[in-house]
């Protein structure tokens, strides 16, 4: 099977709205979880979350974005599409080319327009300019045609994994050979539908999440964007890459709706899985970038199957206490961090943690550090029990 190699990145999220913003908060220690404000709900001010500070108007002026029906996610989709595709150097050539494909990942899509889609459901008329962005592939099949995309395209959503497994489906066209470059990642907005679904789960925090921390009362919902560029290294030509994707495995142990069966069967596979198809060894991955939602669940079950797989578990933490979890999104997001984890040499802290849960007493990384990786395993643990690992390698 022919290698896979990351040669474009972009990412928007709370600490930044590029790579290199991204980039400094991680190495600063900047959280971007804060009182939502942007949109109104009841929750305003109340429950932190992991909000892009920028108004969709702007958005839409930044990127001349004014076509009908635009919707929220769709421009945090298309800053972070246009960043990769620039880092990669992909022009209208490569774009327009069968060989090129589009793997993407949403929970939300359009949908944040919660009031409107309400609105056109009840309307006796033809409905408002958005009633097609409330298609969950709105989002990408708007992308398609304002780039002229023409091979594959794909809208994968199964929960908290989504961009993950676009990534896995990306790496699989690849590797079959139907596509010569895959464009893959994941985007989400927030929404009223996501809030209030949460909060009716009752895992929202009040308060900054606490990944990994004895004490953690639930996660932040986030929003953000992320994208990969993955080609075969037959059509590298001395280009730049980032890293290697190594390795990926997929399990799903559907134990309950929302939550992973105590023993942690499901990350437990995905990522031994990750581990047998990259041919590398538990002692070799030097870092994990873990789910960590800071629900009680997630953290004690995924701190159970770390400990199952690893026994001496490696350095690792959640980005997850930067950004929130940004849901769709968060599968590419955090495969970007770890990727700039490779590329830089060094590991991120993890934030707001005090005291080790009992259960395991596994630590996560406590301060921002420089150290020699060779490989990173980045995890994405979804409700239904989708779980996906991937494994990147230093290039």
């Amino acid at each position: 099977m022919s290698r896979i190699f990351v040669t474009g990145m972009g990412v928007i999220s709370a600490i930044g709205e590029d790579l290199a913003a991204n980039h400094l908060s991680l190495k600063n220690g900047t959280c971007g979880i804060s009182p939502l404000g942007l949109f109104p709900s009841r929750y305003s001010g109340v429950l932190p979350c992991g909000e892009i500070k920028t108004q969709t108007e702007v958005f839409k002026n930044i990127l001349q974005a004014f076509e009908p029906g635009v919707t929220r996610t769709s421009l945090l989709a298309l800053h972070a599409f246009q960043e990769a595709i620039l880092d990669a150097g992909l022009g209208e050539t490569q774009l327009h080319s069968a060989g090129t494909a589009l793997a993407g990942a949403s929970t939300v899509g359009g949908m944040c327009l919660t009031d409107e889609l309400y609105r056109d459901a009840r309307s006796q008329a033809n409905g408002s300019p958005y009633l097609n962005s409330y298609d969950c592939a709105s989002v990408f099949m708007y992308l398609q045609e304002r780039f002229g995309i023409q091979g594959i395209i794909n809208t994968i959503n199964t929960a908290c994994s989504s961009s993950a497994n676009a990534i896995l489906y990306g790496a699989k066209l690849l590797q079959h050979g139907l596509a010569e470059r895959v464009i893959a990642g994941g985007v989400d907005s927030l929404a009223k539908f996501t809030i209030n679904g949460f909060n009716a789960l009752r895992i929202l925090s009040d308060q900054v999440c606490a990944p990994f921390d004895r004490d953690r009362k639930g996660l932040n919902l986030g929003e953000g964007a992320a994208f990969l560029v993955l080609e075969k290294e037959a059509g590298l030509h001395n280009r730049k890459v980032y890293a290697e994707l190594a390795g990926w495995g997929n399990s799903s142990d559907a134990f309950h709706p929302s939550s992973l069966s105590d023993q942690g069967d499901g990350p437990y596979l995905a990522m031994k899985a990750a581990l047998d198809s990259s041919g590398l060894r538990p002692e070799d991955i030097g870092f994990i970038n873990a789910h960590g939602t800071a629900t009680e669940n997630n953290d004690e079950v995924e701190s159970r199957a770390m400990v199952r797989l690893f026994g001496q578990v490696p350095p690792f933490a959640s980005t997850k206490s930067y950004t929130g979890h940004t849901l769709g999104a968060a599968g590419a997001v955090e495969a970007v961090f770890s990727i700039l984890s490779l590329h830089y040499q060094e590991i991120y802290s993890g934030l707001h943690f005090s005291h080790a849960i009992p259960e395991t007493a596994l630590v996560p990384v406590q301060s921002y550090s420089r150290m020699s990786l060779e490989h990173v395993m980045s995890n994405s643990f979804g409700f239904g029990g989708n779980c996906t690992s991937l494994v990147f390698s230093k290039a």
